[in-house]
Parts: C-alpha cells; sequence; structure tokens
C-alpha cells in the first residue's frame, strides 16, 4: 500500500472519529415506549412539578435505553443499579430477592427515580440545578465521596465542591467521569427530553 493511500485511509478514519464524538444525541426509539411510565413515576415520587427531562437524561446516560444493558463493573439494567445497591436499596423498600429486578424496567425507572429524591434530600446547593448536579454526582461515584468534598471545601457551592473531587476521599482518577456525568444529563441531553416536561434550568 502506497503512502498516499495509507494517509487517506487515516484522514478518513479521523473525520468519521472527529464526527462521532461530535454528533448530537438523539432520543433512542427504545426510550418513547417508557415516557408514560417514567412521567407516571415521577410524578408518584417528586410531585407535579417532577424533573422528567433530568431522570430521562438519565436513563438516556446510563443505559441509552437498553433494559438489559450490563457494565464493564457488573452494573445492570436501564438505571445501571449495582447488584450491592440494588441489594440495599431493596432491602430498604422491603423487597424480596424476587422482586429486586435492576433489569426490570419499571423497577429501574422506579428505583433510580426513588434513589434520586433519598439523594437530593441529603446533598445542598444554592439552587435546585446545583442539588441536583450534585445528588447526580452522588448517583454516579457515590454520597459519601461528594460528602467529603463538599467539607473539604467548607461550602456548598457547585463550583468550589466540584473543585475537591480527588482531594477528600475519591480517586482523581474517578473526577473526570464523575464531573461529566452530571454535566451531560443536565446540559446535553436534558435539553433532549424537554418535551418531557420538568426541566431544571441552571
Amino acid at each position: 500500500m502506497n503512502w498516499l493511500l495509507r494517509l487517506a485511509i487515516v484522514a478518513v478514519l479521523v473525520v468519521i472519529s472527529w464526527a462521532e464524538a461530535n454528533a448530537q444525541p438523539v432520543i433512542p426509539r427504545a426510550a418513547l415506549q417508557y415516557r408514560t411510565e417514567l412521567t407516571r413515576i415521577a410524578h408518584a415520587e417528586w410531585g407535579m412539578d417532577a424533573p422528567i427531562a433530568v431522570f430521562a437524561g438519565q436513563l438516556h446516560q446510563e443505559s441509552g435505553w437498553r433494559t438489559a444493558a450490563v457494565s464493564r463493573v457488573g452494573a445492570l439494567g436501564m438505571a445501571q443499579f449495582m447488584p450491592a445497591t440494588a441489594k440495599w436499596w431493596c432491602e430498604r423498600l422491603g423487597l424480596s430477592v424476587q422482586d429486586c429486578q435492576p433489569t426490570n424496567p419499571r423497577w429501574a425507572m422506579r428505583s433510580m427515580v426513588g434513589y434520586d429524591r433519598w439523594l437530593i434530600q441529603r446533598v445542598k446547593g444554592d439552587s435546585d440545578f446545583d442539588r441536583l448536579w450534585a445528588a447526580l454526582r452522588s448517583y454516579n461515584g457515590g454520597l459519601g465521596h461528594w460528602q467529603a468534598e463538599a467539607k473539604a471545601a467548607g461550602s456548598f457551592k457547585r463550583a468550589v465542591v466540584d473543585s475537591k473531587c480527588g482531594a477528600a476521599k475519591r480517586s482523581v482518577v474517578h473526577c473526570r467521569e464523575n464531573l461529566d456525568y452530571p454535566r451531560r444529563i443536565l446540559i446535553t441531553l436534558q435539553p433532549l427530553y424537554a418535551s418531557w416536561g420538568g426541566e431544571v434550568a441552571p
């Protein structure tokens, strides 16, 4: 293969990689079948002003709405619950082992929305947006880590707490993913689901 052909192949691969990295997200077809159920669950747990667009963005981020999704670390289902977290959550709700079903879409949506509610009651921030940001960071990387970072920051201001990622209990190697998680859901994906209701603005 001559050098011009090799250069052309490399150029094509670079263009494809750039296009994939900059592609605007779209709502997966699978999401549409769960819209009504997610809305019902969210209203039951959070009230009529539930941030449904946020929850939809979170399911999009977690699994792309795939009910059988399994992560490389063993997280299961649409809401990507780790087995230990699912077990703890089910015990907290008094669910039997048979009723603890992370790959069941109804269980996944109900548990994610309920767990988000549990988390938001344990974080602080200057606005609903900032509290959701903190709750999402906690969903992704653990409430204890966020609390330790807030303590190290001596503040509940979002930017100050975020600046302490890796300076408390959490290893700095996990900070990029943990900080990108709420950013992608609230900034990139939430607007995609705005018509579903309950957007939360910065």
